[in-house]
């Protein structure tokens, strides 16, 4: 992966929007220079043409990021396993998905590969936006780090209070808590999901890379997994 740096002429938004045809999968480009209103309106223009653009913004920094597709089947493969898991130990959640999280006030916005509402989920379930002056941020954020890693994305995440961090390398999946000081620590447990089998998980990521199997046929692997090796336990009489 590699980073180019540049900053916009004058005409940004044809100029923003025209980059993108430019940058291939998996690289990334960083502007700098860039006005909260020109990253809104690259938002847009981003929503309606190329929906496999990341795009992070600090306080003028732009960062503009094309997705593989080994890093969406990833990530729809590590969202899977977390709803599978949720649905069968009889919890619940609320997905929002890649949702653009962006203030203002902050100066800042990024998108997350998936984040969900797991503790706060009766907070937001019905609403048709999320409000992220007045309502709460999502519970856990997912990110796949095939193309780019999300360390220095980490002080915008938190900037957000959003409390729990997975990242995924491609060989296994680490846990990231929000400190009182804003700063993420490496946890050995999940807050939102505490008994998530992060041990078993890199198995079934990796049939990503199986050419004969589709996403149908993982889903009923891990779902008959769960059920063979967690049995809900007997009910009482």
């Amino acid at each position: 992966m590699s980073t180019a740096t540049a900053s916009p002429p004058s005409d940004t938004i044809p100029t923003l929007a025209g980059l993108l045809d430019y940058v291939p999968p998996g690289e990334r480009l960083l502007l700098t220079g860039v006005s909260w209103e020109d990253y809104e309106q690259l938002l847009d223009w981003r929503d309606d043409y190329r929906r496999t653009v990341r795009l992070t913004y600090d306080s003028g920094r732009l960062e503009i990021m094309v997705l593989t597709n080994l890093h969406e089947r990833l990530r729809k493969i590590l969202a899977l396993l977390i709803e599978v898991w949720i649905a069968e130990t009889g919890g619940d959640y609320v997905p929002s998905g890649q949702l653009t999280h962006k203030r203002k006030d902050l100066e800042r916005g990024f998108e997350p590969d998936e984040c969900y509402y797991i503790q706060n989920w009766p907070k937001v379930s019905g609403l048709r936006e999320i409000d992220f002056m007045v309502d709460p941020p999502p519970d856990l954020s997912i990110e796949v780090e095939v193309s780019r890693s999300v360390l220095s994305r980490l002080p915008i995440i938190a900037a957000f209070k959003i409390p729990e961090v997975w990242r995924y390398d491609g060989e296994r999946v680490t846990v990231l808590l929000l400190d009182s000081d804003g700063t993420y620590h490496e946890s050995a447990t999940s807050a939102a999901i505490p008994t998530f089998p992060f041990a078993d998980a890199p198995r079934f990521l990796g049939m990503a890379a199986t050419v004969d199997i589709g996403f149908a046929a993982i889903h009923r692997q891990f779902r008959d997994w769960v059920r063979a090796t967690f049995p809900p336990p007997a009910p009482t009489t």
